[in-house]
């Protein structure tokens, strides 16, 4: 992504009906693909950038969805009110209306990663979202490291488990530092696959964006946008260093039979989880 944003529609949708004509029903975006991660520094100009749902880009996108009758997942900046702003994930059916909408939950404050200055924590809950090709537990990003909010989308319902993700190394990290980080990414949500049953599919940004303010050297977002059965079994996997456009077939079919298998669900002790609500168990 660059600055230009109506540029970056304009290659999206391009990308987008390249991956609909190659068969693809479900089409998943990456974190805030409209603009660059504007997330390295803390600048009030830079709320301009949001914009109200419904708004230009859901217009947009549900065009979109509508003339390639797919389901699209779109990650926008939301304004929904003066001074009040989201991280948020906009799904549209195959007719172009909005199915439904998730506000990022968990916000990371991290040097280049200041994402508690823009977004306020996500209201509405861990709420699949209902479509004509399935239920979509979307969640975004900083969401990913959490357990808490992969199991409540399965307890609610979901059929697969979404992450529009914008994560990536800072360039003073070694290579070890790196390989640990990328690791621990996949793991946890293969793990998520693994615990709940259910496809995992995760779609991160590529590619270097510089520091505006200068004071570090910018973020190489490492790629692996990767797709995992309900086993944790890796379907499919990007490069980390070129854009990709991945076509995978996922059979929602298999869950049923995984959760016969492994019957997590059935077993979890749901009489001795109170404390889990509780910060630190002292």
């Amino acid at each position: 992504m660059g600055n230009d944003i109506e540029e970056n529609k304009k290659r999206l949708a391009e990308n987008i009906k390249k991956c609909s004509r190659k068969g693809a029903r479900l089409v998943i975006l990456q974190e805030l693909h409209n603009s660059i991660y504007f997330c390295q520094t803390e600048n009030t100009e830079l709320f301009d950038l949001a914009e109200p749902i419904p708004g230009p880009s859901t217009e947009f996108y549900g065009n979109l969805a509508y003339e390639e009758k797919i389901v699209l997942v779109t990650s926008l900046f939301e304004r929904r009110a003066p001074g009040l702003y989201h991280n948020t994930a906009v799904v549209f059916d195959t007719d172009g209306t909005i199915a439904g909408k998730y506000r990022k939950m968990h916000i990371p404050d991290d040097p280049a990663y200041y994402e508690k200055f823009y977004f306020t924590p996500g209201d509405l809950g861990f709420e699949p979202i209902k479509t004509s090709l399935g239920t979509l537990g979307v969640l975004i990003c900083w969401d990913q490291w959490y357990p808490e909010a992969a199991r409540m989308m399965a307890l609610k319902g979901a059929d697969i488990l979404i992450y529009p993700t914008a994560i990536g190394w800072e360039s003073s990290d070694t290579q070890e530092e790196q390989a640990r980080q990328l690791d621990a990414w996949i793991i946890s949500q293969r793990g998520h696959a693994v615990a709940n049953g259910l496809p995992v599919i995760s779609v991160n940004r590529v590619g270097h964006e510089p520091d505006p303010s200068g004071q570090t050297n910018g973020i190489k977002f490492w790629g692996n946008s990767f797709v995992a059965g309900p086993q944790g079994e890796l379907l499919a996997e990007a490069s980390n260093d070129k854009e990709e456009n991945l076509i995978v077939d996922i059979d929602l079919n298999r869950s049923e039979n995984v959760r016969r298998w492994w019957p997590f669900l059935r077993d979890r002790r749901i009489d001795k989880y109170d404390e889990i609500v509780k910060r630190f168990i002292d």
